[in-house]
């Protein structure tokens, strides 16, 4: 992993996600959504860390949040529809919530140091 944890383990979620989206067959809508989803999460912290302000920042963040809320809706209809792999998507949604807390505790701290 290099410095920024969050951008690495966004952007390896993004691999993730488009070498499982591969083995869906059909469903062009909904592979398409959660590749969007999935892969705006990483862009969207990446562009976090040329962020203006701290106002910028944060919302860049609040953006990849809403991403990893999308994308975690995407993987529980794949896990319901039974189009991926139990065991597959087990994963994705582990790596997401993983991804989704990190999110949440930087959030919250970038807002804390706001304050001060």
């Amino acid at each position: 992993m290099g410095k920024n944890k969050l951008a690495d383990l966004t952007l390896d979620f993004s691999v993730k996600v488009l070498k499982i989206v591969d083995d869906i067959k059909g469903h062009y809508a909904l592979k398409n959504q959660l590749e969007r989803s999935a892969t705006s999460i990483g862009a969207n912290v990446r562009e976090a860390n040329y962020a203006h302000s701290r106002a910028d920042f944060v919302s860049k963040l609040q953006i990849s949040l809403k991403e990893c809320y999308e994308t975690e809706y995407w993987i529980e209809l794949l896990e319901k529809s039974e189009l991926i792999s139990s065991d597959k998507l087990k994963l994705l949604q582990h790596d997401c919530g993983a991804i989704r807390r990190l999110l949440i505790a930087s959030i919250n701290t970038a807002k804390n140091n706001t304050e001060q």
